[in-house]
């Protein structure tokens, strides 16, 4: 199958051994030049639009998970998203893998029978993709849910849903439900948590990344719709369509003016029943 691929490894020893495999493995796969950090990996993509991406999550610059939204956002409208596939040296990343709509996730060090699976549901969906170009009645999200159930499943939390987050400001501790978030933005070295009495007393701030954070919240009930942003869904009023050519989904929320932004690597979230 002739495909291209991506490597982004800052490890070289690590980057060598996957292609090495991935040579074994596919050998109709070309493999770009390996791209070393984050901002690399996103430069060649948009420049090179490879079918499937190896991404590590830990890299400099710009990690794994922000470089894959990055390429989904500069990726052209016209052309399907890239097939993509993290390694990392850390399952508890997993989950936040396949929340990045991930084809699949693998751990390092990269074991041969592991990845043959990965290639194999690689070129399963490449396949698919042909046949619905050759055929656009073909049902076109079906088969990235299917191969996602053949994959092996991320761990589950081990802990449960937070119900209060404490949050320290210059007048002491508040503690505040978590059902009363309309939704987390990131924010520099901080992560503001927006409620319905935002802007009437002191600015909720707390350290927590955004990706530590979302394991602690109800997957029901909180939706990651931008790197930077997640939302409560009971707060969602509506979505609407920006008035340009190739326009963003904007989130609107009850009570509240601003919108927030959908990146197109979380548009599949919000598909009419």
């Amino acid at each position: 199958m002739n495909a291209t691929a991506l490597i982004a490894e800052d490890e070289p020893v690590l980057a060598h051994a996957l292609s090495t495999l991935l040579g074994r493995l596919w050998p109709e796969l070309r493999l770009l030049p390996l791209a070393q950090d984050g901002n690399q990996a996103v430069a060649l993509a948009v420049a090179e639009q490879p079918d499937v991406l190896f991404l590590d999550i830990k890299m400099p610059g710009r990690d794994g998970l922000d470089a894959a939204e990055a390429i989904a956002d500069a990726w052209p409208e016209h052309r399907p998203l890239p097939l993509t596939v993290f390694v990392t040296a850390y399952d508890e990343y997993a989950l936040a893998a396949f929340e990045q709509a991930a084809v699949d996730y693998v751990l390092k060090p990269v074991q041969t029978a592991r990845l043959a699976g990965t290639c194999e549901r690689l070129q399963q969906q490449l396949r698919l993709r042909a046949a619905r170009q050759e055929d656009p009645a073909l049902p076109p999200m079906q088969a990235l849910q299917a191969l996602r159930q053949t994959a092996p499943a991320p761990a589950a939390a081990s802990q449960p849903p937070l119900s209060i987050i404490q949050v320290s400001t210059a007048q002491g501790l508040v503690l505040v439900p978590v059902d009363e978030v309309l939704y987390f933005e990131a924010a520099d070295k901080y992560v503001r948590l927006i409620t319905p009495t935002s802007g009437q007393g002191p600015e909720l701030l707390i350290r927590t990344p955004l990706r530590e954070l979302m394991p602690r919240l109800d997957a029901e009930r909180f939706w990651q719709v931008h790197r930077s942003a997640v939302v409560n869904v009971r707060a969602i009023e509506r979505v609407s369509r920006e008035n340009r050519p190739n326009g963003r989904l904007r989130v609107h929320l009850r009570g509240r003016p601003e919108t927030l932004e959908v990146s197109r690597m979380y548009a599949h979230l919000f598909k009419a029943m």
